[in-house]
């Protein structure tokens, strides 16, 4: 029997179109080894580690008439050869021109008629390096424990090659249309209320999706007090386009842990703080009105481990977890960010007290919540903030920031050694900017996407994150 999408997952293909495409992705930076880091040593490394996620080997499959939700079926015709593809940029190509390569290839939807997901090999970058950036539709990542492809191709050593795939892999037959139509109209009998589900969410029925939230919200009221007023106006809400801008920065991970321990407060809010006074700073520069009182709402999912000796560090967002283990618990927090306030170490405590009052006062949303108010189940960080997103940006926050803990040791693909992973974290409808955080191997690494249209200058607003870094390392007694 053919494995159904769940209604969460469904939704995204019915929702997705060409101003939002619904998946996360990656762009990560390797050191081209001795022994060569090639198209050919890619396309066969992931070709070995398929057989730990089977599921990129599968496409969506509609049941006719959409009378139930799709189903994923085996690719008789998969081709990897298809999905691995191969870059370069003139040599020798810089950060920019690897940032303006992410963004167009962010910007296209992938193959509904393919398994979705694409990996690019990106050649010709300067000082020896190359880079893998990394599709992967919101629909193939569908549970806490999801694996994403550009995790099986990493591991801990230089020279291990990790689990592989021996036996040839043989695609199960496709069920016919008829046979999907019995097994719809089997789940139809059994749950006789999901084909009228369906039909609405196949007709991407937004009146029933906001009733639907208005029922959900009457139960966790109490948890969403923030939301009640909506966020600042402002240039981060604006109509999206069907182009992206990306743009990258970066920090030492020892540099905000002494930020931390200056003020008593955690790498988080020193994360938050830093991106505030960036916000401020991009804010002035773009000639906006900024006063004392002026503030930007962040969605800020925060991932909880209770009963782990490390919690609280992941809470901090430092631990030295596996890529893509965000522990059991997610919390998700509507932070008005202090824009308006001048001095550095007045907006680190600000928001550290905001963190906090959420946390003491019951008001962060618990992964249950989201789900009965979205429908969205988060397999990480980085994509339960895309698919909240989705639901309520418009009037609920102003930017999205994911921060995820990564490994704090060195990962290698084929003996080549990662030395940045930069997150991208996509765009909900009306919004500007979502910022992906990753720490990983002693370093901090800020992804920015943004609309083309709505933020011409997202590199100008990628620097001063590097300056509101300074800034804050300027607040630490030496």
């Amino acid at each position: 029997m053919p494995d159904r999408l769940s209604a969460i997952d469904a939704s995204f293909l019915y929702l997705e179109d060409h101003t939002t495409p619904m998946h996360v992705g990656g762009v990560a930076v390797f050191r081209r080894p001795r022994s060569g880091f090639d198209y050919d040593k890619v396309l066969a490394l992931i070709d070995r580690r398929l057989a730990l996620v089977p599921r990129y080997r599968q496409r969506v499959r509609q049941v006719p008439g959409r009378l139930a939700r799709p189903v994923w079926v085996d690719d008789q015709d998969f081709d990897i050869t298809y999905h691995v593809r191969r870059s370069a940029l003139p040599k020798p190509g810089s950060d920019a021109q690897l940032h303006e390569l992410a963004a167009r290839l962010m910007s296209r939807k992938l193959d509904h008629t393919r398994p979705l997901w694409e990996v690019y090999l990106v050649e010709g970058l300067s000082k020896n390096r190359v880079a893998v950036i990394t599709k992967t539709h919101q629909a193939m990542v569908d549970g806490i424990a999801a694996i994403d492809i550009g995790q099986v191709i990493l591991d801990v050593e230089a020279r291990s090659a990790g689990p592989d795939q021996d036996d040839l892999w043989m695609p199960r037959p496709e069920p016919s249309a008829s046979g999907l139509l019995l097994e719809a109209a089997a789940d139809a009998v059994q749950r006789p209320g999901e084909i009228v589900e369906n039909a609405r969410a196949a007709m991407a029925d937004a009146t029933a999706t906001l009733h639907k939230m208005t029922r959900a919200l009457g139960g966790v009221a109490s948890a969403l007090r923030t939301a009640l007023v909506p966020a600042p106006s402002g240039p981060l809400n604006a109509p999206t386009s069907n182009q992206r801008r990306f743009a990258t920065a970066s920090a030492r991970l020892d540099d905000l842990r002494a930020v931390r321990r200056q003020h008593g407060t955690t790498v988080n809010d020193v994360v938050l703080a830093v991106l505030t006074g960036a916000l401020r700073n991009w804010l002035l520069s773009r000639g906006e009105v900024v006063s004392p009182s002026t503030t930007l709402r962040a969605m800020v999912p925060v991932s909880v481990r209770p009963g782990d000796s490390e919690a609280g560090e992941a809470y901090r967002g430092t631990a030295s977890l596996p890529v893509g283990s965000v522990g059991n618990r997610v919390s998700a927090f509507l932070v008005d960010l202090p824009v308006g306030e001048a001095n550095p170490t007045v907006r680190l405590h600000q928001v550290s007290h905001a963190m906090r009052a959420h946390s003491e006062s019951g008001q962060p949303v618990a992964a249950d919540a989201l789900v009965k108010l979205s429908g969205f189940a988060p397999p990480t960080l980085h994509a339960l903030g895309a698919r909240v997103a989705n639901t309520f940006s418009d009037r609920l926050f102003n930017v999205l920031v994911t921060n995820v803990p990564g490994p704090q040791v060195p990962l290698y693909a084929a003996g080549a050694r990662m030395v940045e992973m930069f997150p991208v974290v996509p765009l909900a409808k009306n919004q500007a900017l979502s910022i992906g955080v990753t720490s990983y191997d002693g370093g901090v690494y800020f992804g920015l996407n943004a609309d083309r249209d709505a933020m011409p200058d997202v590199d100008v607003l990628a620097a001063m994150i590097g300056e509101a870094v300074d800034e804050m390392i300027g607040t630490v007694d030496t």
